[in-house]
């Protein structure tokens, strides 16, 4: 009997395909990253060849304050070695969990390396026999996961059924390490009194309104539930990195600040659509708007950590991995998902609304 088919008799051969951005790995690569930000519909939704002019000059433009940004962080983003971390995590669970079974998860950056070809080309030669897709993005949004899983389903062409988890909005794991974080930052505030800012990725309006995106709706059920779970009483939901002249979700998060200073109170500042460390926590959060807080008087300012490698969090991707198998089609994993929104993309029966 041949290696691979003696493989397939012990076992399915199981590979996990981990979703993210990407960032670029050092200065060089600042630019090209920029134009391949930009140049996805997703993001900007002029036809060829407009979209690519337009990219080509915001890239440029960007260029030197984008690499300014980078150079604070060591020179380019934390992003792949930290996500590299969750896939070795998650891995390492599923194989407990999965022990019949030959797993290895894969990663697929949107942007930057490892793209979205290579890794289809290195699932395609670890021939699996089952392909569970899972989004590093907790909410869905066509910015993001819908990217990112168009471009997968248009380049892969080797063997498996593929399975989609599109979304995870108040997946248990999830929950309780970030209501974890937020606690151990109210300790650390003491007696001084603060408000908990939930902030998350903004997206322009019209993505809502008028493409059905449910990304805002999830973004206010992941936040409700850590509230409830951390006993939170003053809190609120804004949005940061807005880019353009469109009118994005708001508030914004310097708006959100700006009311805490004028209210007397202090910020604990929780990025809730971010899973890993990179340029909108480690730059945008940490040093930017710690600056704006103490322009505004907003003391004490504290953030609390993206979940990273936290074993709940590991644990609830592989339970979500687990559950997809026994599925077919694209289906969110624990509750959140209200499935009314017309850019929603389940499609399980055996997971209704």
């Amino acid at each position: 009997m041949s290696g691979p088919a003696k493989a397939r008799k012990q076992g399915r051969r199981i590979a996990v395909v981990l979703f993210n951005l990407g960032g670029p790995d050092d200065q060089a690569s600042v630019k090209p990253f920029l134009f391949n930000l930009f140049s996805d519909p997703a993001i900007i939704g002029l036809p060829n060849p407009f979209r690519a002019l337009l990219a080509r000059l915001i890239s440029s433009r960007r260029e030197t304050s984008a690499q300014a940004n980078y150079a604070l962080m060591g020179g380019g983003s934390p992003l792949l070695p930290e996500t590299r971390r969750q896939a070795a995590a998650l891995a390492e669970t599923l194989s407990g969990l999965l022990s019949g079974d030959v797993v290895e998860a894969f990663i697929a950056m949107r942007y930057w390396s490892p793209l979205t070809e290579q890794t289809t080309a290195e699932v395609a030669a670890f021939a699996p026999d089952e392909i569970i897709l899972l989004p590093l993005y907790p909410q869905f949004s066509t910015t993001t996961t819908q990217s990112s899983l168009k471009a997968w389903r248009e380049t892969y062409e080797g063997p498996g059924v593929s399975r989609t988890v599109c979304c995870y909005p108040e997946a248990p794991g999830w929950i309780s390490v970030q209501a974890d974080g937020v606690r151990a930052k109210l300790v650390e505030a003491g007696d001084r009194p603060v408000r908990v800012l939930f902030s998350a990725h903004g997206i322009p309006e019209s993505l809502v309104s008028k493409k059905g995106d449910p990304y805002q709706d999830q973004i206010e059920s992941t936040c409700a539930a850590i509230a409830s779970h951390a006993g939170l009483t003053d809190w609120t939901i804004c949005y940061q990195s807005r880019v353009g002249p469109m009118k994005w979700l708001g508030p914004s998060t310097p708006d959100a600040l700006a009311q805490a200073g004028r209210d007397g109170i202090g910020a604990v500042v929780v990025p809730v659509a971010f899973v890993s460390e990179h340029i909108e926590t480690l730059v945008e959060l940490d040093i930017e708007y710690a600056e704006l807080a103490h322009e505004l008087g907003v003391a004490p300012y504290l953030r609390s950590p993206t979940v990273g490698v936290a074993a709940p969090f590991i644990r609830t991707l592989a339970d979500a991995a687990v559950e997809a198998l026994s599925r077919t089609g694209t289906a969110p994993f624990g509750p959140g998902c209200r499935a009314g929104w017309k850019a929603c993309p389940r499609t399980c029966p055996g997971n209704p609304a």
